[in-house]
């Protein structure tokens, strides 16, 4: 009878073992899933944001619009962030939190179809040119058209006449298009991170946690490698392949007016994103955690304390009807309270103007390599996503490597920061010897008149060789003359005939050529004959070096972060330096550095219905000083503010010592008195067992 009740209770056990691992399994199932999910999620989001940089200069070029006008659509993600952040993570967290994911992944591919909405409407590229090749064609136009001085304004120009077509067009700019689907993207984006996180926080073992966070970030630096790439694939197709005979293209990708099929990375993207959507619909709302959560071993007592934790029911707050009325009553005196927090608030300041610094920087990082060391976007890109990325990567890894071994201390991880960024900034001063000299384009950096020596004076591109060309001053169709110069157009070269087609055209008789009796020119700008191509390979090696050295205080510099405030603070300190740092740095360090960026501008592009379109063209010493200067200068600036922060840090950790000391002697002191106090009721119960022994002998004797 005995055994045969132990058995039943066996098989019981069993069929209840049984039973318990399979919501285990199922539940783990689902997390990894999760996981999967979001780090595709991840990826795609930041494939999508990294080829947006990519595409800063095919976007000015496609719809004529300067620099300033870029980083007011670069900014606009973080705008749409901005407007539902708050929303997102406080309402999200009560409801489904990976259907909110796949919404928000749905928005962002219908703004990133948005953006490339454009390409679809306004009809073909039209880049400006003076003379019209036809293939095939033994009698090609002349470009210089004989016109009397008379047809021409008092300023030397062509009258104005609006392009054909003009009447059709719609008076609403292409580019807000652009805008509208970045601020869709960045609305999309904003519940991916918070609640992506939060679920596998909440869901996942303690020691797993951390881990598949780790995975989640490391799969999202991935993301703007390949987005930087397919930049650079897209960069090296023109923009209408498919619609237009290629043989018809007179322009190279290195040219100033070229313009990549920038829509079809959007399109790539897009469907990335849509289909990272996908796995959400299909995962819980909530995993069953009783059963993992609770060890194997237990005491009942154990298992109710770990049912009835705190902590879970802080996790999980799902039956938790707190009024907002009552959380805004709590907000703003513990916003006060973390604003008054002189460590905290210097930490704000020196990151928001570092960020502004590198923000700009990488924005605008594949202009500069193309306008400073003639690359074409394709190369810029490639450049970009390959050296670049994986090097700032590396340097995030390492620095939380460093960090871990040294085992550095909230000063330690203070002053590691500002080393690296301090060396790190030592060698950008570098980048201002590694300059290049600007293309000689005949009346923009030289003077008809003096074709040696390159000035940044006004010079006129009308002179007397041309004079009898009835030229417009407003056309950028660059050709070489034999001489090794630069002319805006061949009209303005004063050349009267061409042979050939294309890009093969050759210009003949160009009266402002002249290098003895060879008065020929090609299409295109003259190839650089310094020492420019020598000088780049130094700046990709010096650039890798400083993105490595600056990205290996990053991790510290989050710790410190963490670890200066009172966990209670946690939370709301890193909220709040995500919001200042987006609406500080994000929005508008792209817009002012485009604004410094086109005051550097030479020649700017006209557009097809009047108006100045994009640059040219320029003035490379200028642009330089202004990148490298802007850039540098905010840092010396969050320098100076780091001296105070250093000092105020130093006595927290003093005082904070001094109380962890204090308070340890008075712990000790009364833990001392405790026992004290403890010893003496022993003794007296002991006294009084002894007095009873006694009298109970006596008792027995009597």
């Amino acid at each position: 009878m005995e055994e045969r009740g132990e058995r039943g209770r066996t098989q019981e056990n069993g069929r209840s073992d049984g039973s318990a691992r399979e919501p285990r399994s199922s539940a783990c199932t689902s997390l990894k899933m999760f996981l999967v999910a979001l780090s595709f999620a991840y990826f795609a989001k930041a494939l999508s944001g990294s080829y947006m940089k990519s595409t800063i200069t095919q976007l000015e070029r496609r719809f004529d619009i300067p620099s300033y006008l870029i980083g007011v659509i670069d900014g606009s993600f973080e705008i749409g962030n901005l407007l539902v952040i708050a929303f997102v993570s406080y309402f999200g967290a009560k409801l489904h939190r990976p259907k909110i994911i796949a919404v928000g992944c749905i928005l962002m591919s219908i703004g990133t179809f948005i953006i490339a909405l454009p390409h679809f409407i306004i009809g073909r590229y039209e880049y400006e040119t003076s003379v019209r090749w036809v293939v095939n064609s033994t009698l090609n136009p002349s470009p210089c058209p004989v016109g009397s001085p008379a047809d021409q304004t008092q300023a030397g120009k062509l009258p104005q006449v609006p392009a054909t077509g003009c009447e059709s067009e719609s008076n609403l700019s292409m580019w807000i298009y652009v805008l509208l689907g970045n601020v869709l993207r960045g609305i999309g984006e904003t519940p991916v991170q918070p609640l992506g996180i939060s679920y596998i926080d909440d869901f996942a073992t303690e020691e797993n946690a951390a881990l598949y966070v780790g995975c989640v970030q490391t799969i999202s630096v991935v993301g703007p490698v390949f987005g930087y790439l397919l930049g650079s694939l897209c960069a090296k197709i023109y923009v209408d392949i498919g619609f237009v005979k290629m043989e018809t293209i007179t322009i190279t990708p290195a040219d100033a007016r070229w313009v990549g099929a920038w829509w079809l990375g959007y399109l790539i993207a897009g469907v990335i994103t849509l289909l990272s959507a996908i796995p959400f619909w299909f995962l819980p709302r909530s995993i069953p955690i009783s059963g993992p959560r609770v060890p194997e071993k237990c005491t009942p007592e154990q298992t109710s304390f770990i049912k009835e934790s705190p902590l879970l029911k802080h996790k999980y707050p799902a039956d938790d009807h707190t009024s907002f009325i009552e959380m805004a009553k709590d907000f703003f005196p513990t916003l006060r309270t973390l604003l008054a927090h002189p460590v905290y608030l210097i930490y704000l300041c020196v990151t928001i103007i570092q960020l502004n610094s590198l923000i700009g920087m990488v924005t605008y990082k594949p202009k500069y390599i193309e306008q400073h060391f003639r690359q074409s976007a394709s190369k810029a890109n490639f450049l970009m996503g390959v050296i670049n990325i994986p090097a700032v990567a590396l340097g995030m890894f390492s620095g939380g490597l460093l960090m871990k071994r040294l085992k550095l201390n909230i000063m330690g991880a203070a002053r590691f920061a500002f080393g690296t960024s301090l060396i790190g900034y030592i060698l950008s001063l570098f980048f201002f010897a590694m300059s290049c000299e600007n293309a000689k384009v005949a009346g923009v950096t030289l003077s008809y008149n003096s074709l040696d020596a390159i000035s940044y004076d006004k010079h006129s591109v009308f002179t007397a060789c041309n004079s009898d060309c009835f030229c417009s001053s407003s056309d950028w169709d660059p050709v070489c003359g034999e001489n090794g110069i630069t002319y805006v157009s061949p009209c303005l070269a004063g050349c009267t005939t061409s042979v050939g087609s294309g890009k093969n055209t050759v210009f003949s008789n160009c009266s402002c050529v002249g290098v003895a009796g060879n008065f020929t020119a090609s299409t295109g700008q003259c190839p650089q004959k310094d020492d420019c191509d020598r000088m780049f390979p130094y700046f990709l090696a010096l650039s890798v070096i400083t993105s490595f050295i600056i990205s290996l205080g990053g991790t510290p510099g989050y710790m410190l972060l963490i670890r200066c405030i009172k966990p209670q603070l946690k939370s709301l300190a890193l909220g709040f330096h995500a919001l200042a740092t987006r609406t500080l740095a994000g929005i508008p360090a792209p817009i002012y550095f485009g604004a410094i960026i086109d005051t550097t501008c030479l020649k700017w592009g006209q557009k097809r219905c009047g108006g100045i379109g994009a640059c040219r063209i320029y003035n490379t010493t200028a642009y330089r000083i202004a990148y490298l200067g802007l850039t540098l200068s905010l840092r010396t600036i969050s320098f100076i503010i780091c001296i105070p922060g250093f000092i105020l840090l130093s006595r927290q950790l003093k005082k904070e010592e001094r109380s962890g000391i204090h308070g340890a002697l008075t712990n000790g002191g009364t833990e001392l008195e405790a026992l004290r106090k403890e010893e003496f009721v022993i003794s007296n119960s002991e006294q009084t067992q002894h007095t009873s022994d006694n009298s109970t002998d006596r008792q027995t004797r009597l």
